[in-house]
């Protein structure tokens, strides 16, 4: 159901937290849950405050923790929810057509149209009678059964390989124009996430260099793939050289904007410090697999060292001014 999480969703979360705990085991233990040193945050809609209590689960029952432990979520949609917050955002681009205009182009251009005719020969109807809304919806189910349920459809005996790729491409390009590096506040309507992760670990770096106990050893913070996106657009990974763009589908096959590999169900991005000989360096996976960031080769590089590269995001982005409508 559209807005619930289902069972496989459930499941997904509670293993990504037993995974988690193999991947981190001197940070996930026991102890860290016990002295309230494990936060969870959430955005307020149902799915996510269920993914965070599966999450949960996973982490209780991998820790072998049975009695009642304080480890509630806490609700914060100014985080997990920056986009509904940001003012020119929605203006400018959720309640604007013209900001997708490129998305509209392409299901109204040859490729799509082609996906439309064979999906009418397919079923032996008028090519008047399936439209883009329907070859939308039938693809959506054929990726949901296959996903959810891992049955393959019948709604996928509806597409070929190519059809699949023109659809492929027609999710990505919205989500190209509409979260990611389309319009230049997409990413920066997240300026207010990524000063909280960063303010989280300077936090860190701090006590870890006055030999102070960590008072915030692991902070989850749940969202939605539109929570994902921005941010990771803000520090300007998976961006292609050429704008995705409506004309343009047959030249982009090996774009590395792909935002079902990069947001796919239980999506999730991990930054990770470590204490070394030479001071302490910060590590990124995405979907938990190492991820290096733009400008460099090591893939955990020095923490001051990625704090220069993003230095201007750091001394700027302000959420209240990148956000704020200029009506003079």
């Amino acid at each position: 159901m559209d807005g619930r999480l289902v069972e496989k969703g459930r499941e997904d979360h509670r293993h990504l937290a037993q995974r988690l705990i193999r991947w981190f085991p001197s940070l996930l233990t026991e102890d860290n849950v016990r002295q309230g040193r494990v936060k969870l945050i959430t955005s307020s809609k149902h799915r996510c405050v269920n993914s965070t209590i599966a999450f949960r689960e996973g982490l209780m029952t991998g820790l072998r923790i049975d009695d009642k432990v304080e480890l509630e979520p806490a609700v914060n949609d100014a985080l997990m929810r920056y986009f509904d917050q940001c003012e020119r955002f929605v203006k400018e681009v959720e309640n604007n057509k013209s900001a997708l205009e490129e998305v509209k182009r392409f299901s109204e251009g040859p490729e799509m149209k082609r996906v439309m005719e064979k999906m009418a020969d397919r079923l032996k109807v008028p090519y008047t009678s399936v439209t883009d809304d329907s070859v939308a919806a039938a693809f959506y189910l054929c990726s949901y059964e296959f996903t959810i349920l891992k049955v393959n459809s019948p709604w996928c005996q509806l597409f070929d390989e190519v059809d699949a790729q023109v659809m492929e491409y027609a999710v990505d390009l919205k989500q190209y124009w509409k979260r990611s590096y389309g319009h230049d506040i997409n990413s920066k309507s997240s300026c207010i996430l990524f000063h909280d992760l960063f303010y989280r670990l300077d936090q860190v770096v701090t006590h870890i260099n006055s030999d102070v106990p960590v008072s915030e050893a692991i902070t989850v913070q749940v969202g939605h793939a539109e929570t994902l996106i921005p941010l990771l657009s803000l520090l300007d990974l998976f961006k292609d050289d050429v704008p995705l763009e409506s004309t343009n589908f047959a030249t982009q096959q090996n774009r590395i904007f792909r935002s079902g590999r990069i947001v796919p169900y239980t999506a999730n991005l991990l930054v990770v410090l470590y204490k070394c000989p030479e001071g302490i360096r910060m590590g990124v996976r995405l979907n938990e697999k190492s991820l290096t960031l733009p400008g460099f080769t090591d893939p955990v590089p020095m923490y001051e060292e990625v704090k220069k590269r993003y230095s201007a995001l750091l001394g700027g982005c302000d959420q209240e001014t990148v956000c704020k409508m200029n009506y003079s």
